[in-house]
């Protein structure tokens, strides 16, 4: 059976463009046992009745320590791939810019398979991101990041 023969579930999920005071990114490196690494933003998907910012305050605490107001929704896309437990989805993301002028990131907070995908955090420049030797996504990352022009930082 071909993926598209799949049936897919709408997955809903908040991702976090998060920079320093250095213009700097956060990504996430997950290295799942069957696949290759990658790297992505915070981020996850919406519990069951949660609305997207709701969901992105959630996960930027989780996964980093950071309770702040993920600001207004600065991007969405949609996608067709497969979730690190197997699953085919659609995915529904949305994005949110969130800036801080420093910031040491706090794991502690991390779900059992964000520590089973043993994520590991690591703030890039903006040309780290350009020429980065391991997947990140979206590859339109950097473009996410420039749609943002508020400048507010939290």
């Amino acid at each position: 059976m071909n993926d598209k023969a799949v049936a897919r579930r709408i997955r809903r999920s908040a991702r976090i463009l998060l920079t320093d005071g250095s213009e700097r990114l956060l990504l996430f490196r997950y290295a799942p046992q069957n696949r290759p690494p990658f790297w992505c933003a915070p981020g996850g998907e919406c519990d069951p009745g949660e609305d997207f910012a709701t969901a992105a305050r959630r996960e930027l605490f989780e996964e980093t320590g950071l309770d702040t107001d993920p600001g207004p929704e600065i991007a969405r896309r949609a996608d067709d791939y497969v979730t690190l437990e197997g699953e085919p989805i659609t995915s529904d993301e949305r994005f949110y810019r969130v800036r801080v002028a420093a910031f040491n990131v706090d794991t502690s907070g991390q779900t059992e398979l964000e520590r089973r995908m043993q994520m590991e955090p690591r703030w890039f420049t903006f040309a780290e991101v350009r020429e980065w030797h391991e997947p990140i996504f979206p590859d339109t990352i950097l473009d996410l990041v420039a749609l943002d022009t508020t400048g507010d930082t939290a």
